[in-house]
């Protein structure tokens, strides 16, 4: 029998806001640093009913504000390793929406929670095509929001 730690709690977050052509959306989406990666957990509301998919590009900028129309500080994808989309450090599963709603969780191992503080993450009005450079023909920039980091909550030991 092994002691191993366990962290609790949220290592960062961020407060998705949408823009003034998508107002209704809001949402949350925390990242918990993992042993093996980061387990990133979206939940949405507000996304627009007339998309064609009900599926909305999701993705981690590397630009640090989301000031102005469009979303233009966010940049391009977070992308460290310069590699070709969908391989950017910041492409992540597309939301799919629910009457206007989404819960997304996925673990990824393509950064660390420390690696993406002072980032942006940007919902599209379209999905992704997973193929085109370099982003996936996603679509407009419907909602932002700055990645922040938090603290820990609660810390457990367990066996093993």
């Amino acid at each position: 029998m092994r002691m191993e730690k366990s962290y609790r709690g949220v290592n960062a977050s961020v407060q998705i806001k949408g823009s003034k052509d998508a107002p209704a959306i809001r949402g949350r989406v925390d990242f918990i640093q993992k042993r093996n990666g980061v387990l990133v957990v979206a939940r949405i509301s507000g996304l627009p009913c007339d998309s064609d998919t009900g599926f909305f590009a999701f993705h981690i900028h590397r630009g640090s504000n989301c000031n102005g129309e469009g979303f233009p500080n966010t940049g391009g994808h977070y992308n460290p390793a310069d590699v070709a989309h969908p391989e950017h450090a910041g492409d992540l599963p597309p939301l799919l929406s629910n009457k206007g709603t989404a819960f997304m969780a996925v673990m990824t191992d393509r950064f660390d929670v420390n690696d993406i503080v002072g980032r942006t993450v940007v919902i599209h009005a379209g999905t992704d095509d997973f193929r085109s450079q370099p982003s996936g023909k996603s679509g407009e920039k419907i909602a932002c929001g700055v990645i922040k980091k938090a603290w820990f909550r609660d810390k457990t030991e367990f066996c093993v």
